[in-house]
């Protein structure tokens, strides 16, 4: 009797230190996220009482390097299927959380679009007209952001087709691209801030709906959103830090809030913010706000992220002898 006396008292003292682990989560995201997960969260919170997620937002990548080096991250949404796999490799997330959540733990997606100012002066269409001696583009750093990544991968996919799988005339093309970039920043919203409030450049790319959110902010009446001839699909890829979870005692309210994604009121909310969601009836009901596009994916044209990683992105690759000749 004395011991389940002893064991009761235990468990009481030990249970406010769970509830209050698990009424907090913290959301590590991609850079240019905080208004689309500021209209999740709400959305989330109304439907959860007593509930705070906290949000981290910055490049893709570097937001993987700050959980391996402390930060605690409950949940992750990023932009980019290898940053995921830069903590599998750390020990904090698990080998098979792909499976973890639907369409492989992506719950929207998008793909990289062009954003140029009003009327479009420099007639700008496709991926071949960012190569002209007379445009000037911008996009953030592909060694830091996940987002630019998706641009060099599109950009080098578009290439691949137009010179029919010539590497030297695709690798004269990227060259020409990156040549024509006047600053790299960090990260994409970084990226976005030099394009519309410095000024510089004649066309953003980013994700299509980072283009629609910073028209919609900014005004429409102040640039046009040209979607080109083909794409790359980008995939926002979710999961629970392991590590950090069962640490804190918040792995239900993790993923809760990761399903959440998947309903349809986040779906919704996802749609409405300009990101391409996998819900048939929600993105019926969108349908008329994303224009049809050809997506390759980097299964078809690199032959996968693991591929993609050891020769386009690991020092040395073919990422890193672009950037050395700017």
């Amino acid at each position: 009797m004395k011991s389940l006396i002893l064991a009761g008292a235990l468990a009481a003292l030990l249970a406010p230190l769970s509830a209050n682990a698990a009424d907090k989560i913290l959301n590590a995201s991609y850079d240019i996220s905080r208004e689309l997960f500021e209209a999740v969260n709400k959305e989330f919170v109304a439907a959860h009482p007593g509930v705070t997620v906290d949000q981290s937002h910055g490049g893709s990548s570097k937001q993987a390097r700050a959980i391996l080096e402390g930060l605690e991250a409950d949940v992750v949404t990023f932009n980019q299927i290898t940053d995921v796999n830069v903590l599998v490799k750390g020990g904090f997330v698990s080998d098979d959380w792909k499976s973890d959540f639907p369409h492989n733990a992506s719950p929207y997606y998008s793909l990289p679009a062009f954003l140029v100012r009003e009327g479009n002066p420099k007639g700008i269409k496709d991926w071949s007209d960012l190569v002209r001696d007379d445009v000037k583009v911008i996009f953030p750093n592909p060694k830091t952001s996940g987002n630019a990544r998706y641009t060099y991968l599109a950009a080098t996919a578009y290439a691949k087709e137009a010179f029919k799988g010539d590497d030297a005339k695709v690798d004269e093309f990227i060259g020409k691209l990156f040549k024509n970039v006047p600053v790299f920043d960090t990260g994409g919203r970084a990226a976005t801030t030099t394009f519309v409030e410095r000024e510089i450049g004649d066309v953003l790319i980013t994700f299509e709906a980072e283009t629609r959110g910073i028209a919609k902010e900014f005004g429409e009446d102040k640039f046009d959103i040209v979607v080109p001839s083909v794409s790359l699909l980008a995939e926002f890829p979710v999961a629970i830090v392991d590590k950090v979870v069962d640490k804190r005692g918040s792995r239900d309210l993790a993923k809760s809030y990761l399903d959440f994604l998947y309903s349809p009121e986040g779906q919704t909310v996802l749609a409405e913010n300009g990101n391409r969601v996998n819900d048939p009836k929600v993105a019926e009901t969108f349908k008329a706000d994303f224009p049809e596009v050809r997506l390759v994916t980097v299964e078809d044209v690199f032959g996968g992220w693991d591929k993609i990683t050891s020769e386009h992105f690991a020092s040395g690759g073919k990422l890193d002898k672009v950037l050395n000749t700017r």
